[in-house]
């Protein structure tokens, strides 16, 4: 029997069932004659509010499977020393830089200190916090490559208390290049980070939509992934490839290292393509997958725009429960 501590494995390991997923298929308009068999009286919107009502009163969450009890965080009468968790996936656009500062502010709303760092040269993290990357003297790029900057030195405290920052901007782009031949260059945002992670209870590391050496570097400091994964068949085929890149690193670099979660995003449940999509990801990687499903919603960029975390934003939206539910799935692994 599961518990929210440990979560059951699937029987085959996760590079055979990422290997699997990837040659999954989907069901095409041939195979049936339209997304609902419902009433067509009822409106898409109305069916899906009939549907998640239904789920709710039988136990049943968007996953299909009956929603496991995640107890309330405990109060901490201590910070630190933090768990490093990289949010992961060579695919761009599938809701990591939203997941990390969500799932961030949702962890600090549960008494955690939470440091963010955007590992991305784009620096889509610091902009969803509200601080434009262009304007920036320092980032994590003069941390990694200049001994005499020190991490204390580059930290940003955000509008969200207890929630700090550690920028980027295009500068980290030239990271990978230069630490080629750097001694224990995939070490490297380990070094970095070291000196405060007893302040801090997680560390979340949002990487670039790559598996190249900024993504090892965070792999490697890591003590776990959270794989954001969209309802969308093309997100299922380049599963794989992450996994065995993970895989790699575990044998290589960072032996503690494991697959924390996988985290549905932009799940669209009027659609049979998403909740087929859902199907197969939960078939291959079991309890792996959270509970925790974060839907479509146009509160998000509305959230970018503002600099500030759905939570804070609209903290009484669908989008800010999902992400605190995610933030207690997150404490109890």
């Amino acid at each position: 029997m599961s518990t929210p501590n440990q979560p059951e494995r699937p029987a085959a390991s996760a590079g055979s069932a990422a290997a699997n997923l990837s040659q999954a298929k989907i069901a095409t308009p041939a195979n049936h004659d339209g997304d609902e068999s419902e009433s067509p009286r009822l409106s898409r919107a109305e069916r899906a509010r009939a549907r998640a009502k239904e789920r709710e009163e039988s136990g049943i969450g968007p996953t299909g499977r009956p929603l496991r009890e995640i107890p309330e965080p405990a109060p901490l009468d201590h910070h630190g020393p933090a768990k490093v968790l990289a949010m992961c996936n060579q695919k761009g656009g599938v809701g990591k830089t939203t997941s990390t500062i969500n799932l961030g502010a949702a962890l600090a709303e549960c008494g955690r200190r939470v440091l963010l760092v955007d590992f991305d040269p784009q620096g889509a993290l610091s902009v969803g916090l509200g601080i434009q990357p262009h304007e920036l003297d320092q980032t994590v790029y003069n941390v990694i490559m200049e001994r005499s900057v020190g991490i204390e030195d580059v930290l940003r405290k955000t509008r969200v208390d207890g929630v700090d920052l550690l920028p980027s901007n295009i500068d980290l782009s030239a990271a990978e290049v230069q630490l080629v031949a750097e001694v224990g260059r995939e070490h490297t945002l380990l070094r970095v980070l070291r000196p405060v992670m007893n302040d801090y209870d997680y560390v979340l590391v949002d990487c670039q939509p790559s598996l190249g050496l900024l993504t090892v570097n965070a792999l490697t400091a890591a003590d776990g992934v959270i794989i954001p994964l969209e309802c969308e068949f093309f997100s299922l085929r380049g599963v794989a490839l992450l996994i065995d890149t993970i895989e790699k690193v575990q044998e290589r670099l960072n032996p503690k290292l494991d697959i924390t979660g996988i985290l549905a995003t932009m799940y669209d449940p009027r659609t049979l393509h998403s909740k087929e999509v859902m199907a197969r990801v939960v078939e291959a990687f079991g309890d792996i997958v959270f509970d925790t499903v974060i839907n479509r919603t146009v509160r998000f960029p509305e959230t970018t725009v503002a600099g500030e975390p759905i939570t804070t934003w609209a903290p009484k939206s669908a989008g800010a429960a999902a992400y605190r539910a995610l933030a207690r799935e997150v404490i109890a692994r």
